[in-house]
């Protein structure tokens, strides 16, 4: 019991923050990276300015909100995380399982989950969880991507075409049901802002730009949408959807100017304008959400960590990257920031402009804090429908067709139905369903096909021995191969042309035996006909240590081990000398 307390102490104290900004300044940091830095910090948060606060939108919270999560958690998790590179803040991932809990439970609600997420995210730093992003198949990983970037695209569609519905209905089919049936109420003049801004965002690679088009194509839009409104046109701004209330009570227009504000997610009303009663069955209601933030926040980090140091030939610490999260989902609530993690985007566009440790993510957090300061009345002017553009976007991205196409063309019928299912549970449920179904799945098909690649494959023997059969086992011994393996083997040992006395099963090729296996054998050797001796060969280390610690089965004392074939075959012809005599 004390030996495992120190282990768990151990592991614990092994999770050490702050061990990426370590690795940078071992690295040699001077300031030649110091620039690197800033102007990858500078490129990054001209491209989260406008995404942050699209992303809070899609959320169902004001734009300022994004902003204060980027700031907060932009600083917070780059400072204490074990990537260099990873630009963490609001990501479109979220949105998904966001705007329901914004829905019901108003930003407080939110917020609390957010919180929450953030303690789930510590205790699987602790218990040193950062590996199992390995396990999770490339197919469910597709999968629950692709379907989230559909449902984010479906929500896009009522500001990208200036749609007039009150309220989304919580459930995909509703949503498409709902905008189909609105759109008659189609403002034109959105749309033609939202179409410029997606047109230009898509086609701005081919300037051959050293700078991203978020920004120009949002400008561009803004730009659009001031001359419709200048000639009587109705747009929808950031201005003219969301008003806010400072301290002092004064009321204002789009985002306002000012610090994030400490404040206690809990003491935060609801839509309504009432405070959430938290008690134990209110919380409870929360953590299903509040787990799949903690899923996908770390799954989404550690992915974006793996790309990242596929990029720059680096290698992140991934426990102590989920740490970071989790301290930076903490925290940020607090100042009126949503739930955060590594976002892929920005992180690559961090890694190509030049960026050399996690100061690059901090300089974007204090771009995005003094715009808001500075240029606050100016993000007003920006159109929803430019927000809408820049989501449809990140959605394109994130379904990610090429790397479907790939894996289809590449691929057998079990990771194409995986996928399918991921896609499909994604959409119409929820992104946890998606992948505890889809890891199921591709785990029994996994089984099923490993099962299938055990087979006992009959071997010759010696002339002088008329009464044995031998087979070669090749492939593993476990509960899902084993027994179709020995009720096949008893077929052909017992129902035979001549009498079998002797059943060799060269093992050489069994990898692993577990107790599934143990008990086929057991099986096999009760139904063995009473005259009938079995002889097991060339066993590997792992199956005879199995069948070692096995020894009080009784039926596993009666067979017959040797070393090789002509060890066993000299046995058999003994025996047959002792029973002759």
């Amino acid at each position: 019991m004390l030996n495992k307390w120190f282990l768990t102490k151990n592991a614990f104290l092994a999770v050490k923050p702050f061990s990426a900004l370590q690795d940078a300044f071992r690295l040699g940091y001077g300031k030649t990276q110091l620039i690197k830095d800033i102007i990858a910090g500078l490129t990054v948060g001209v491209i989260a300015i406008p995404l942050s606060m699209a992303l809070a939108i899609a959320s169902g919270v004001p734009p300022q909100h994004g902003l204060y999560t980027a700031i907060v958690a932009g600083i917070v998790i780059a400072l204490l995380g074990g990537s260099r590179f990873n630009i963490s803040g609001p990501t479109a991932a979220f949105v998904v399982i966001l705007y329901p809990v914004t829905q019901q439970f108003g930003l407080g609600g939110l917020l609390m989950a957010t919180l929450l997420s953030g303690i789930i995210l510590v205790l699987m730093a602790l218990f040193r969880l950062g590996r199992l992003i390995e396990y999770i198949p490339l197919p469910v990983t597709l999968g629950f991507t692709c379907g989230i970037g559909i449902t984010i695209a479906t929500l896009q569609i009522k500001d990208f075409l200036g749609l007039h519905i009150d309220v989304m209905p919580a459930h995909y089919l509703e949503k498409v049901y709902t905008i189909f049936t609105a759109l008659p109420t189609i403002n034109w003049a959105d749309t033609a802002v939202g179409v410029v801004t997606l047109l230009t965002l898509s086609q701005w690679h081919r300037f051959r730009l050293p700078f991203p088009g978020h920004l120009p194509a949002v400008i561009i839009g803004t730009v659009l949408s001031l001359v419709l409104i200048m000639v009587g046109y109705d747009v929808q701004t950031i201005g003219s959807a969301f008003q806010y209330q400072l301290a002092d009570g004064s009321v204002g227009q789009g985002i306002p100017n000012v610090l994030p504000e400490f404040a206690l997610p809990w003491n935060i009303p609801n839509a309504q304008g009432k405070l959430v009663e938290w008690n134990f069955d209110t919380i409870q209601s929360l953590l299903p959400a509040a787990f799949s933030m903690a899923v996908l926040g770390a799954i989404e980090s550690l992915l974006c960590a793996v790309v990242l140091d596929n990029m720059t030939n680096t290698k992140h610490h991934s426990n102590n990257e989920l740490l970071a999260q989790g301290i930076g989902n903490i925290i940020t609530p607090f100042l009126g920031g949503i739930t955060a993690t590594a976002a892929i985007a920005r992180s690559a566009a961090n890694v190509k402009s030049g960026a050399f440790s996690p100061i690059s993510s901090m300089v974007h957090g204090l771009l995005v804090l003094f715009s808001l300061l500075l240029f606050a009345q100016a993000l007003s002017y920006l159109p929803l429908a430019s927000m809408a553009a820049l989501l449809l976007m990140v959605a394109w991205n994130m379904a990610d067709l090429r790397n479907i196409i790939h894996l289809v063309r590449r691929s057998g019928a079990n990771e194409i139905a995986v996928l399918l299912i991921c896609i499909l549970l994604t959409v119409i449920f929820d992104m946890v369903i998606a992948i505890t179904v889809g890891v199921l799945l591709a785990s029994l098909l996994f089984i099923r096909t490993i099962a299938e690649m055990t087979k006992s494959i009959e071997q010759s023997h010696p002339q002088d021995l008329d009464d044995v059969l031998v087979y070669r086992i090749s492939g593993p011994l476990f509960f899902a191969a084993a027994d179709n393996l020995f009720a096949d083997l008893h077929e052909k040992t017992v129902h035979t042309d001549h009498e079998v006395k002797h059943i060799v099963l060269q093992c050489d090729a069994v990898t692993v035996l577990d107790t599934g296996g143990i008990h086929a054998l057991t099986r096999f050797v009760q139904h063995m006909l009473p005259h009938q001796q079995l002889y097991m060969c060339n066993m590997q280390f792992q199956p005879l240590r199995m069948i070692v610690k096995s020894n009080t089965v009784l039926e596993l004392k009666k067979i017959n081990f040797s070393s090789g074939l002509e060890d066993t075959y000299q046995k058999i012809r003994d025996f047959d000398k002792l029973s002759v005599n």
